[in-house]
């Protein structure tokens, strides 16, 4: 039986309760074959004091997404994934509306990852390109 989009994305965004993603309201919105994609929320939340969003906030969204996707498209059963350096470029501020990350493969190794996680704005303005890297570890049995 094979599990819809719809139920997958709901499963990733229930395990996000009473995590850093639930504070800013992160959540997964699509993925394909090759992409994840996440949005936030652009308010008082994830501001700055003069009222624009945190390069923080920011990089908690890409770091999240790239996270997810290294899960959801390695496919991972006796391994786990987790982030273990991330950049940051932010090119264009943002004050409401939503953000969004597609994070994407630059390289899919077997126990390091690459990605390249671009985030926008609700008018495809690129806000912000981040590059995450991941490793898979061995699950304890």
């Amino acid at each position: 039986m094979q599990i819809s989009k719809e139920e997958i994305l709901k499963r990733a965004n229930d395990i996000t309760k009473n995590t850093l993603m639930e504070t800013l309201e992160i959540e997964m919105v699509d993925f394909g074959d090759d992409f994840v994609v996440g949005r936030m929320p652009v308010n008082k939340r994830v501001y700055q004091p003069d009222g624009v969003l945190h390069g923080g906030a920011t990089v908690a969204l890409a770091e999240t997404t790239g996270s997810f996707a290294a899960e959801m498209l390695l496919n991972l059963k006796d391994y786990f994934v987790r982030g273990i350096e991330i950049s940051a470029n932010h090119v264009k501020s943002v004050k409401e509306g939503y953000v969004y990350a597609t994070a994407k493969f630059i390289h899919k190794g077997r126990t390091t990852q690459l990605f390249e996680i671009k985030i926008t704005d609700d008018d495809d303005n690129l806000i912000s390109l981040c590059k995450l890297t991941t490793i898979s570890l061995p699950r304890k049995k």
